[in-house]
């Protein structure tokens, strides 16, 4: 084909990851003009190789074409949802009342999470890292006659999708304003997402009770962002609480199931089940389990579900506090075990009539996902170490930084990695070599050792194997359980202040192989000591899978009813733990302390 020939007028659908030989006839140009163009812009391609989006769209941008890349199988994906899922009317003689779904949302610290505690009287905050809230939680409170069912969302800005997810979710706003604080980043931005989603925001000015208080300050800082309060002639209801001694909570709840009735929410049960995933991770015995609050229909055990690439039948539903249902109605959130992967939290969980047909749906989009993550896949170049990053930045060089990324949830993967996308620069460039959910593996130390890349992983931890092969090929592994330390040091990487304080080493793993109750003492782990020596007073990570599930220290240690002070590897021992009684077989216990190493 002449390389002077006119290029097409209309607009062209090119997808992504597409090759030399599919790009050049569909802009009338030859596979040899798109590879003579790119290697004077410095990228060895063939004609076959799949080129990246920037590649595409220089071409096109060089020979004055306009194009439109889409993901591959689109058009497949739009065919299986005309085949399986129709849009059908449905009759209002079908609707039925639904409790309204609210999504408590603000600044992180200011309440948000103490609130729903004291709704729900339990003990969240406790369970988070560092008092904050870094995973959607969903819950259903009975309100006297009615329900009313909360999303409880992160406030730290890393979790900005998992807030705007809580949004599009929704029904009505729950804003947590501080009122010795007053409005911060994250609460104009929750206001963006609830105005964005349509939904009706109701302000809780908490922290009524502190002595610095002020809440008409709020209230008029609140007015500055669109939200003017009843009192001063607007249509935004405020209610002042103290989430910490209960004040106000009933009033505020009031108002929900006032406004829940005005907006006269309705939904047909007898629909075939939709919702939308909230959160999804793997649970050691359990398998994948995902969070999914039920928008229509009544999903039910034995179900066949598809969600995204992952399927399955419905093994089982729990409830928010942990019991076994044998079904879930509209805006009730529930745990779903049956599926064959984890699915992506924000998908859309369908329910089909036959376990085949989930099947097809949920391989086709595996396939077409595998095809997207081949075509905009990075072409590899050597990594820098985390601790080399500013020399190299210094010398003048693009840094490539290649990382192995590992998190406990979707959720998680998804905040870290648009954290980190952030700190991106011209003199450095981030490439994920792998993203996963669970433990870190002797894969990931592949990958890392093949990549020169470095692991990070958030609220997981890796097994020995895996720590014994990063030894091995020089691989840095760091973990985390709060995203604002691991943001700072990869800044400080970035600016060549990378000097942390302390190294953690392990100590000793032991193997959970029975669980005894004591009467008065609780729970006690019969374990195995696998590899290093196991101390009494030993500060502990236990771990399920891989994944930090709770930290503590070693209380009691015992051999043949005897208390002892250390059990070395190929031992066997009983072992107490502080404040913890979920104990499994299979689960680990590793023991550790921090040593300082000052960087010289």
């Amino acid at each position: 084909m002449p390389s002077n020939a006119p290029v097409p007028d209309n607009e062209v659908i090119i997808e992504r990851g597409s090759t030399p030989l599919d790009v050049g006839p569909r802009l009338n140009r030859s596979a040899g003009d798109v590879i003579r163009f790119l290697l004077l812009q410095g990228e060895m391609v063939t004609a076959t190789q799949s080129l990246t989006d920037d590649m595409i769209e220089l071409f096109a941008a060089e020979i004055g074409a306009r194009i439109s890349l889409v993901d591959p199988g689109q058009e497949e994906e739009a065919a299986l949802q005309a085949r399986y899922f129709p849009e059908v009317e449905e009759s209002l003689e079908d609707q039925r009342p639904r409790p309204a779904v609210i999504t408590v949302m603000g600044h992180v610290d200011h309440g948000k999470t103490k609130l729903l505690d004291r709704i729900r009287q339990t003990n969240v905050v406790a369970h988070e890292a560092g008092g904050i809230t870094q995973h959607i939680g969903a819950y259903q409170v009975p309100v006297g006659d009615t329900r009313l069912t909360f999303i409880d969302t992160p406030g730290h800005e890393a979790f900005t999708a998992m807030r705007a997810r809580g949004a599009e979710a929704t029904d009505i706003v729950v804003l947590v304003v501080a009122a010795d604080d007053g409005v911060m980043p994250q609460t104009v931005e929750a206001i963006g997402h609830a105005k964005s989603a349509g939904v009706p925001i109701v302000v809780a000015v908490n922290k009524i009770d502190r002595e610095d208080a002020d809440p008409t300050r709020v209230m008029q800082q609140l007015g500055e962002h669109g939200l003017v309060p009843e009192a001063w002639g607007g249509d935004t209801i405020m209610v002042e609480v103290s989430a910490l001694e209960g004040l106000g909570v009933d009033d505020l709840l009031e108002h929900l199931v006032l406004l829940a009735e005005v907006l006269e929410l309705k939904a047909n049960p007898e629909a075939p089940a939709r919702g939308i995933v909230l959160e999804a991770n793997l649970d050691i015995g359990r398998g994948p389990v995902a969070t999914v609050l039920v928008q229509a229909g009544t999903l039910r055990v034995g179900e066949n579900l598809v969600s995204g690439a992952a399927w399955g039948r419905v093994k089982a539903l729990f409830d928010d506090r942990g019991d076994a249902v044998k079904e879930a109605l509209p805006s009730m959130p529930v745990q779903v075990l049956g599926f064959s992967e984890p699915p992506t939290a924000g998908d859309t969980a369908r329910v089909v009539g036959e376990a085949s047909i989930a099947r097809v749906i949920g391989e086709a989009r595996a396939r077409q996902s595998r095809i997207v993550g081949h075509a905009t896949a990075v072409h590899m170049t050597p990594g820098a170490k985390l601790e080399d990053l500013f020399e190299q930045i210094q010398r003048g060089e693009t840094a490539n930084l290649n990382l192995i990324l590992k998190a406990d949830v979707q959720g998680s993967l998804e905040a870290v990695t648009a954290s980190l996308r952030k700190l991106e620069r011209d003199d450095v460039r981030l490439t994920f070599v792998h993203r996963a959910v669970g433990g870190i593996t002797e894969s990931d130390v592949q990958w890392a050792a093949a990549s020169n890349g470095t692991i990070i992983g958030f609220n997981v931890r890796p097994d020995r194997r895996a720590r014994e092969m990063a030894v091995e090929r020089n691989v840095e592994i760091r973990t985390y359980e709060i995203i604002y330390k691991l943001i700072e040091d990869m800044e400080a990487a970035m600016v060549g202040m990378l000097a942390p304080t302390y190294e953690e080493v392990v100590t000793g793993e032991a193997e959970v192989r029975e669980v005894f109750r004591v009467p008065r003492v609780g729970a006690v782990a019969g374990c195995y000591v696998r590899n290093g020596t196991i101390t009494r007073g030993s500060k502990v990570r236990f771990l399920r899978e891989g994944v930090v599930i709770w930290k503590g220290s070693v209380t009691s240690l015992r051999r043949f009813k005897e208390d002892v002070r250390e059990v070395a590897t190929g031992f066997e021992c009983g072992i107490g733990l502080s404040d913890f009684q979920d104990l499994k077989q299979g689960d680990v216990i590793e023991t550790f302390e921090e040593r300082e190493i000052p960087r010289i």
